[in-house]
Protein backbone atom coordinates (compact mmCIF):
# COMPACT_ATOMS: atom_id res chain seq x y z
CA UNK A 1 0.00 0.00 0.00
CA UNK A 2 2.32 2.61 0.68
CA UNK A 3 5.15 1.08 -1.27
CA UNK A 4 3.26 1.39 -4.19
CA UNK A 5 2.19 5.33 -3.25
CA UNK A 6 5.84 6.56 -2.66
CA UNK A 7 6.33 4.64 -6.30
CA UNK A 8 4.10 7.20 -8.13
CA UNK A 9 5.57 9.91 -6.29
CA UNK A 10 8.85 8.33 -6.96
CA UNK A 11 7.61 8.72 -10.59
CA UNK A 12 6.97 11.74 -9.97
CA UNK A 13 9.54 13.71 -8.78
CA UNK A 14 10.90 12.95 -11.45
CA UNK A 15 9.59 13.47 -11.18
CA UNK A 16 10.30 13.24 -15.42
CA UNK A 17 9.75 11.49 -20.41
CA UNK A 18 9.70 11.52 -25.44
CA UNK A 19 8.93 12.62 -28.77
CA UNK A 20 10.92 10.33 -30.55
CA UNK A 21 13.71 13.39 -31.54
CA UNK A 22 13.90 13.83 -27.42
CA UNK A 23 16.65 12.51 -25.73
CA UNK A 24 16.04 10.72 -22.61
CA UNK A 25 17.67 13.31 -20.80
CA UNK A 26 15.30 15.92 -22.06
CA UNK A 27 12.36 13.26 -21.58
CA UNK A 28 13.38 13.11 -17.59
CA UNK A 29 13.53 16.79 -17.20
CA UNK A 30 9.97 17.48 -18.80
CA UNK A 31 8.73 14.43 -16.65
CA UNK A 32 10.18 16.63 -13.72
CA UNK A 33 8.17 20.14 -14.65
CA UNK A 34 5.09 18.02 -14.39
CA UNK A 35 5.52 17.38 -10.71
CA UNK A 36 7.04 20.73 -10.69
CA UNK A 37 3.34 21.98 -11.73
CA UNK A 38 2.12 21.03 -8.38
CA UNK A 39 4.52 21.98 -6.01
CA UNK A 40 3.01 25.10 -4.37
CA UNK A 41 -0.62 23.19 -3.90
CA UNK A 42 2.10 20.58 -1.61
CA UNK A 43 3.96 23.33 -0.17
CA UNK A 44 0.96 24.69 1.30
CA UNK A 45 -0.76 20.81 2.02
CA UNK A 46 2.35 19.30 3.78
CA UNK A 47 2.99 22.67 5.37
CA UNK A 48 6.78 22.50 3.53
CA UNK A 49 9.98 24.45 4.80
CA UNK A 50 12.21 26.43 2.93
CA UNK A 51 14.42 23.25 3.34
CA UNK A 52 12.00 20.91 1.56
CA UNK A 53 12.12 23.55 -1.11
CA UNK A 54 15.77 23.48 -0.94
CA UNK A 55 15.80 19.25 -1.80
CA UNK A 56 13.87 20.06 -4.57
CA UNK A 57 15.62 22.64 -6.14
CA UNK A 58 18.89 20.47 -5.77
CA UNK A 59 16.99 17.31 -6.40
CA UNK A 60 19.27 16.10 -9.74
CA UNK A 61 22.74 17.11 -7.96
CA UNK A 62 24.04 13.74 -7.24
CA UNK A 63 25.96 15.29 -4.85
CA UNK A 64 23.47 16.56 -3.20
CA UNK A 65 22.44 14.55 -0.04
CA UNK A 66 18.44 13.72 0.44
CA UNK A 67 17.46 13.45 3.64
CA UNK A 68 14.73 14.77 4.78
CA UNK A 69 11.56 12.59 5.92
CA UNK A 70 9.52 15.74 4.62
CA UNK A 71 10.21 15.46 0.96
CA UNK A 72 8.96 11.94 0.84
CA UNK A 73 6.06 13.94 1.78
CA UNK A 74 5.74 16.40 -0.69
CA UNK A 75 6.73 13.28 -3.43
CA UNK A 76 3.44 11.83 -1.94
CA UNK A 77 1.44 14.73 -2.63
CA UNK A 78 2.43 15.20 -5.60
CA UNK A 79 1.74 12.16 -6.75
CA UNK A 80 -1.46 12.48 -5.18
CA UNK A 81 -2.13 15.30 -6.97
CA UNK A 82 -0.69 14.72 -10.82
CA UNK A 83 -3.74 11.14 -9.81
CA UNK A 84 -0.57 8.74 -10.19
CA UNK A 85 -2.05 6.88 -7.34
CA UNK A 86 -4.86 4.69 -7.25
CA UNK A 87 -8.05 4.11 -4.65
CA UNK A 88 -5.94 0.95 -3.38
CA UNK A 89 -3.06 3.46 -2.83
CA UNK A 90 -0.81 1.95 -5.07
CA UNK A 91 0.95 3.28 -7.96
CA UNK A 92 -1.51 2.98 -11.33
CA UNK A 93 1.35 1.99 -14.10
CA UNK A 94 -0.66 2.59 -17.00
CA UNK A 95 -1.13 6.44 -15.56
CA UNK A 96 2.20 6.87 -14.89
CA UNK A 97 3.25 5.60 -18.12
CA UNK A 98 0.52 7.87 -19.84
CA UNK A 99 2.43 10.44 -17.40
CA UNK A 100 5.48 9.54 -18.88
CA UNK A 101 4.39 9.60 -22.74
CA UNK A 102 2.44 12.94 -22.15
CA UNK A 103 5.63 14.94 -20.96
CA UNK A 104 7.52 13.39 -24.09
CA UNK A 105 8.38 9.73 -23.37
CA UNK A 106 8.02 7.12 -26.19
CA UNK A 107 6.57 3.89 -25.58
CA UNK A 108 9.36 2.05 -24.51
CA UNK A 109 11.22 5.08 -22.22
CA UNK A 110 7.66 5.15 -20.14
CA UNK A 111 7.84 1.08 -19.53
CA UNK A 112 11.41 1.59 -18.53
CA UNK A 113 10.72 4.65 -15.96
CA UNK A 114 7.95 2.33 -14.84
CA UNK A 115 10.05 -0.51 -14.40
CA UNK A 116 12.67 1.87 -12.79
CA UNK A 117 9.70 2.95 -9.88
CA UNK A 118 8.81 -0.61 -9.54
CA UNK A 119 12.32 -1.75 -9.11
CA UNK A 120 13.22 0.62 -6.47
CA UNK A 121 9.91 0.08 -4.45
CA UNK A 122 10.64 -3.52 -4.48
CA UNK A 123 14.05 -2.37 -2.90
CA UNK A 124 12.48 -0.30 -0.38
CA UNK A 125 9.23 -2.28 0.81
CA UNK A 126 9.82 -2.73 3.97
CA UNK A 127 10.48 0.65 5.39
CA UNK A 128 7.39 1.06 7.35
CA UNK A 129 6.82 5.02 7.44
CA UNK A 130 5.25 6.46 3.67
CA UNK A 131 7.02 9.22 3.82
CA UNK A 132 10.42 7.74 4.42
CA UNK A 133 9.51 4.82 1.67
CA UNK A 134 9.00 8.27 -0.35
CA UNK A 135 11.75 9.61 0.04
CA UNK A 136 13.93 6.29 -0.54
CA UNK A 137 12.06 5.51 -3.72
CA UNK A 138 13.06 8.91 -5.35
CA UNK A 139 16.49 8.58 -4.05
CA UNK A 140 16.97 5.31 -5.83
CA UNK A 141 15.04 6.57 -8.34
CA UNK A 142 17.87 9.77 -8.87
CA UNK A 143 20.56 7.09 -8.56
CA UNK A 144 19.44 5.22 -11.46
CA UNK A 145 18.75 8.00 -13.50
CA UNK A 146 22.00 9.22 -13.05
CA UNK A 147 23.27 5.70 -13.90
CA UNK A 148 21.81 5.72 -17.23
CA UNK A 149 23.14 9.68 -17.85
CA UNK A 150 19.29 10.43 -17.64
CA UNK A 151 19.51 12.66 -15.28
CA UNK A 152 18.73 16.37 -16.24
CA UNK A 153 22.00 19.12 -16.02
CA UNK A 154 21.45 21.28 -13.30
CA UNK A 155 21.02 24.06 -16.50
CA UNK A 156 17.86 22.32 -17.91
CA UNK A 157 16.45 21.18 -13.99
CA UNK A 158 16.82 25.36 -13.03
CA UNK A 159 15.35 26.50 -16.55
CA UNK A 160 12.43 23.87 -15.90
CA UNK A 161 11.68 24.74 -12.42
CA UNK A 162 12.29 28.50 -12.95
CA UNK A 163 9.40 28.43 -16.21
CA UNK A 164 7.44 26.79 -13.73
CA UNK A 165 7.28 29.32 -11.12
Amino acid sequence: MAASRWCIACLVCVLFAARSVMTSQEVVASFSKGFTNVVEHCKAEVNAGEHIMQDIYNFWREEYQLVNRDLGCMVLCMANKLGLIGEDQKMHHAKAEEFAKSHGADEAVAKQLVAILYECETKHAAVEDECGMALEIAKCFRTKMHELKWAPSMEVAMEEIMTAV
